[in-house]
């Protein structure tokens, strides 16, 4: 979907989390999730769980003919469904029965509501996935092309059961931690010796936008990654880019421009992942977004039509107290972005 669609389903304004969340109770999580953010809740992942929760592994209970096993380096496909395929579907059913049932008593059944699912996008998927032999999926263009077309297909069944159980509008968050790392070949082989070569940006761009242009529904891409590689995405078909604001610099203004200019929107994750030293307030959390919009010359009208708020990135490795604080201050800021941030005002 366009950037221009994606806007006439989701404005800025809004504060949505990333995915992961600590514990492992489902049950607590999805009330949790959609009781506080009433906008845009997500399905959340719960990775404390162990094998086949991560982000990696709910990708297992999504592919379509492409089971996983595990290495002694995390996943690598495997020949047919086993324990690990079997446990990550068992999760997932789970984690959507517990959602189908916060969903039901929040009254929002059937009302169309907005809802964001995750999965690991193709570039991460085949960074960090392994063939039987141990070399990593992205060394085998076939298998790229494979795991790409089940990610799709996968990713469409899931759609298409949400929006039949619990009649809401699905937006899909490709998350890509190991984009930069596909780009510039820092990922390691089989041993110390062994890397795997860059991967030409034409050529990732084409895997990422397999998916993004392949799914029903519109796409945000998120990377976590120290440096988000924001000039290769802006030529993504992806309606928004989220990233951690922490991790950009001088250097990426014109790029971050460039995104606003193209018509995408912006998933800033401006409140950290953990717990600071000291307490924090939404106008803290709010003025790295201001001066940025302000530094790039654009109007502040802006962060209601085009900025959404969230952490910094998953919320496993925090406290449950902490994680239940970035939502209310993602949720505060999103609101100060949506009713006046012209009169924004900072010391």
């Amino acid at each position: 979907m366009s950037a221009e669609g994606f806007g006439e389903i989701l404005r800025g304004g809004i504060a949505t989390g990333v995915g992961s969340w600590p514990g492992t109770d489902p049950g607590e999580a999805a009330a949790t999730i959609v009781g506080e953010l009433g906008d845009l809740a997500h399905l959340v992942e719960l990775p404390g769980r162990g094998t086949g929760s991560d982000m990696i592994g709910r990708a297992c209970a999504l592919l379509v003919d492409l089971p996983f096993d595990t290495s002694t380096r995390g996943y690598r496909l495997a020949p047919r469904p086993g324990m690990v395929s079997r446990r990550a579907r068992d999760l997932l059913r789970t984690d959507l029965d517990a959602l189908e049932e916060a969903w039901e008593s929040t009254g929002s059944a059937g009302s169309g509501r907005l809802l964001k699912v995750q999965a690991p996008g193709p570039l991460t998927l085949a960074a960090q996935v392994e063939l039987p032999g141990g070399h990593r999926l992205l060394t085998d263009s076939g298998a790229v092309r494979d795991l790409s077309e089940s990610l799709v297909e996968g990713l469409s069944r899931h759609i298409a059961e949400i929006e039949s159980r619990l009649g809401a509008k699905v937006i899909v968050q490709l998350d890509e931690p190991s984009l930069t790392a596909v780009l510039d070949g820092s990922l390691k082989g089989t041993s110390m010796l062994d890397s795997v070569r860059a991967v030409p940006a034409p050529d990732a761009l084409a895997m990422l936008d397999s998916v993004v242009t392949g799914v029903p529904a519109p796409v945000l891409v998120h990377t976590c990654a120290a440096r988000p590689a924001l000039g290769f995405l802006r030529g993504s078909a992806a309606a928004a880019i989220g990233f951690d604001i922490a991790t950009i610099g001088t250097a990426d203004l014109d790029a971050i421009g460039e995104l606003l200019e193209a018509g995408k929107q912006l998933v800033l994750g401006l409140i950290p992942a953990e717990a600071p030293a000291a307490p924090l307030t939404w106008r803290e959390v709010a003025e790295p977004a201001v001066r940025l919009v302000d530094r790039l010359g654009f109007p502040r009208r802006i962060l209601a039509d085009r900025i959404l708020v969230t952490p910094a990135c998953g919320l496993s490795g925090t406290t449950l107290t902490w994680a239940r604080r970035a939502l209310a201050l993602a949720t505060e800021t999103a609101h100060a972005f949506a009713d006046e941030p012209e009169a924004l005002t900072f010391a």
